[in-house]
């Protein structure tokens, strides 16, 4: 499961981008979504002279599962926070 709907249509890298920093605004806290933000610009700083295809999908592939993997230790580890109702009894 994708951290946000529409992963599967990222092939470019300014797509990837753009679907990083939209999976930034999900996360619970402000510091927690600059720091993502940071991280995400950086990488795509770092790569932005990749030009192998074959490598940029590689990239697109794992900055993706990544997004996915933090996302749902995030979404656990808000819904473990003591003080808090159980997910099942908060309102929508």
């Amino acid at each position: 499961m994708a951290p946000l709907p529409g992963a599967e249509l990222v092939q470019r890298p300014l797509q990837l981008y753009r679907y990083l920093l939209r999976c930034c605004r999900q996360l619970p806290t402000k510091g927690i979504q600059e720091h993502y933000k940071h991280a995400v610009r950086q990488s795509f700083r770092v790569h932005s002279d990749e030009d192998n295809p074959e490598r940029i999908q590689q990239i697109i592939k794992r900055a993706i599962e990544d997004a996915d993997w933090i996302m749902n230790k995030l979404r656990v580890g808000a819904e473990e926070l003591p003080g808090q109702p159980p997910p099942s009894s908060r309102s929508p």
